[in-house]
């Protein structure tokens, strides 16, 4: 038998990190951080357990790059979803959504990602958390920046406040709140994007275009 390639053994490869980031994100969102160890992990993605320290160099980095995993598969999946639009207020109006929908649908493990990003490790910057970036960045582009470089920080910043905000134990903020706010800062249509049922807070919706 002929050796293997190496674009299949990277295939390979490649395969068996996208199973381990699929699985961390399954158990630590069924089981929370703590209950998930590596081992659990490895055995969900049916690969070595060795395999997870070739990859990543330690749990919590394991985390941030599963979930950066999701929400650019989120996004890039709202983004691209039929009807496919290139307007740019659009596409900013279903970026705020799915990102406040995974708030919204996988609460513990978004909460875990937020608080893992607060302690002293920081913000792990991987592969995933690039995708993520260049996909948010391309949408303030689209939405007509002219200094992406300062306004996709902003942006970043202002979901991530929003997801804190929604997963605050104790007072949390309603996400349809938060959406208003947003969507009057960079002045987008509440019709835009996925609308919460209801309509916007208060009954009103007064476009800032006005």
């Amino acid at each position: 038998m002929s050796p293997r390639s190496a674009s299949v053994n990277e295939e390979l490869r490649r395969r068996s990190r996208e199973r381990l980031l699929h699985a961390t994100v399954e158990l630590v969102g069924e089981r929370g951080y703590e209950a998930t160890t590596l081992g659990d992990i490895a055995d969900r993605a049916g690969t070595a357990r060795g395999l997870i320290s070739y990859y990543f160099p330690g749990k919590r980095h394991l985390l941030q790059s599963a979930v950066h995993r999701l929400m650019h598969l989120t996004l890039e999946a709202a983004l691209e979803r039929e009807p496919r639009t290139e307007d740019g207020r659009e596409r900013l109006a279903r970026a705020v959504d799915a990102i406040l929908g995974l708030a919204r649908d996988r609460p513990r493990l978004m909460r875990t990602h937020m608080a893992g990003i607060l302690q002293a490790e920081g913000f792990v910057r991987c592969s995933e958390q690039q995708r993520l970036a260049e996909l948010l960045r391309e949408t303030v582009v689209r939405y007509g920046s002219t200094d992406p470089d300062t306004d996709y920080p902003l942006l970043r910043a202002l979901l991530m406040g929003a997801v804190v905000a929604v997963l605050l134990p104790g007072a949390p903020m309603p996400m349809a709140r938060l959406r208003a706010e947003l969507f009057q800062r960079y002045g987008l249509d509440w019709e835009l994007g996925v609308p919460p049922d209801g309509g916007p807070p208060g009954g009103t919706f007064p476009s800032p275009r006005q």
